[in-house]
């Protein structure tokens, strides 16, 4: 099921919405406590903001999953091919470099932060086993969908019985990217050069993460793949990003959270 109606504002999967005593929520940027650059559902505690204002934002997350206050599972993320599980949250100095958790645990929400990366969502709804990713295309090519779906297994999940859903990411229209970034994929499998198309600017490309994301799901095993398709770059109205932050010089960014539960 979907979270229920709060003042934070959420996009949910159509598949993992059908999947019963799972809330889930790809939260937006609205309905929060925060103001300024990060108005208003900054969930980023490694940003700049007021730490009381993102602590207020997780706490209308939480609400809307469903989950007591404080149940919020967000490894510190290092852009790794790393992944934990997990059967309690962790106070930020305390939180694991990694960028994949999963839990069995009901009443607890395994999450992670994005501002462009990828986030994926998992849930076994037969092992009661879910999973949250961050793959940006560092830790998309390193293994980190590989190492999340891992210790999923080690918890009881079946790959067979896996959904995943990608919510919100910087998409291909957004996503120049130079000829060595291109060369790195292109050096790892020929045919990662699918998901290139040419650039206006000469010698560069468009990445399509997302398509990239999908393509190494199904390669891990996943039958059940979910993607919302929205772009964190252009949509500014409901997301946070990083590439647009930098594009116009401004001194920091909010970040988006991407949370499931078994409830």
């Amino acid at each position: 099921m979907a979270p229920d109606a709060t003042s934070a504002g959420f996009v949910a999967s159509p598949a993992l919405s059908l999947l019963p005593g799972v809330a889930h929520a790809f939260f937006t940027r609205e309905g929060g406590a925060s103001s300024g650059i990060y108005d208003s559902l900054n969930g980023g505690l490694g940003s700049q903001d007021d730490p009381a204002s993102v602590q207020e934002n997780r706490r209308r997350m939480t609400a809307a999953l469903g989950v007591a206050p404080g149940r919020l599972a967000v490894p510190w993320q290092v852009h790794s091919a790393e992944a934990v599980a997990t059967d309690a949250p962790w106070a930020r100095e305390a939180s694991p470099h990694v960028d994949g958790v999963a839990t069995k645990t009901p009443g607890l929400a395994v999450a992670v932060t994005i501002a462009d990366c990828c986030p994926i969502l998992f849930c076994d709804p037969k092992a009661r086993v879910v999973g949250a990713a961050h793959a940006g295309w560092k830790g998309a090519i390193g293994g980190v969908i590989e190492a999340t779906l891992a210790r999923m297994e080690e918890l009881g999940a079946r790959r067979g019985d896996v959904t995943a859903a990608l919510g919100p990411c910087i998409r291909q229209q957004s996503y120049e990217v130079g000829p060595e970034f291109a060369a790195r994929f292109t050096a790892e499998d020929a045919d990662n050069a699918r998901f290139f198309a040419p650039a206006e600017r000469p010698g560069h490309a468009m990445f399509d993460l997302g398509f990239y994301v999908v393509a190494r799901l199904r390669r891990a095993g996943l039958a059940h793949v979910d993607d919302l398709g929205l772009d964190t770059y252009s949509d500014e109205a409901r997301f946070f990003s990083f590439r647009r932050t930098t594009h116009r010089a401004e001194p920091d960014y909010g970040r988006l959270i991407a949370a499931i539960a078994l409830v």
